[in-house]
């Protein structure tokens, strides 16, 4: 038995709030001046966060799991000593909104202090921009399609959801700790990309496009392709001022896709060989 594990046999202990009282803002700014924390949900999950250098705060975990999910998580916590593990029945952890779909364990975690944009693009040729993309399982599937399909780095403007929210992350399973990604500040973004030697790519249904599969775009040595929020697609003035402005060809009368539909074609068509 791990020397840290903790039995409970209920939810109202003052620890355990991070898992079951505290809401996504509450846990960013639980640390505050310091980084917060997040939530990262399944064995599969909190072992990418631990292979990206992520410190875990605490586990909660299923006493049922504790030879099976949580077994090799436990033991990779012997090298966080002050992390403890909380372990409670199931029938106790399914009180926990969402704990059905977290296969049995779940882990807080540190964040870490995001990097800039020129960062984490210093290397990249192709990288994907989320302008507004406010729903955490379109910025979750994103995530996913962007670390299968080749893109370099992602980025966010401040109006998208937080790649680190437990839905986010559980979507993207765990691909948000496998490929570098970060907040544009506020202001004049596609002036910022253009600073770093990106061309950019608006996806919008205008008239103004060119083909997804135009040889313009492949023979472009860094690309930022664009993506705009669910409900109203990109900014007009983002699109104006992109340098090329691309329409996924639609069949059947079908004027759009889901904005993570959409990236999976994009990323797919545009990645760099």
């Amino acid at each position: 038995m791990h020397e840290n594990m903790i039995f409970v046999d209920t939810l109202d202990v003052p620890e355990l709030d991070i898992y079951n009282a505290l809401s996504e803002n509450m846990l960013f700014h639980v640390f505050e001046p310091e980084e917060g924390l997040f939530i990262a949900e399944s064995a599969i999950v909190i072992g990418r966060a631990l292979d990206a250098g992520y410190e875990p705060y605490s586990l909660l975990v299923a006493e049922e799991e504790l030879e099976r999910e949580a077994r090799d998580i436990i033991a990779r916590l012997r090298d966080f000593p002050l992390a403890k593990i909380y372990c409670a029945k199931e029938e106790i952890l399914k009180k926990i909104t969402g704990y059905n779909i977290t296969r049995g364990v779940l882990c807080a975690m540190r964040r870490k202090k995001l990097k800039s944009p020129y960062e984490i693009c210093q290397n990249s040729s192709r990288i994907a921009v989320l302008e507004n993309v406010s729903n955490p399982t379109n910025v979750g599937a994103i995530m996913r399609n962007a670390a299968a399909l080749n893109m370099d780095a992602v980025l966010f403007t401040k109006g998208s959801s937080d790649p680190l929210y437990r839905r986010a992350i559980r979507v993207s399973m765990g691909t948000v700790f496998q490929i570098p990604w970060t907040f544009l500040t506020p202001g004049k973004e596609i002036e910022k990309l253009h600073d770093m030697g990106y061309k950019t790519v608006s996806l919008a249904l205008t008239d103004n496009t060119v083909n997804i599969d135009d040889k313009r775009l492949a023979k472009e040595e860094k690309l930022a392709i664009l993506l705009g929020s669910e409900g109203y697609g990109l900014k007009p003035e983002t699109i104006k001022a992109s340098d090329y402005c691309v329409k996924i060809p639609m069949a059947h009368g079908v004027d759009s896709l889901n904005v993570a539909a959409c990236s999976a074609v994009t990323f797919w068509e545009l990645q760099k060989s």
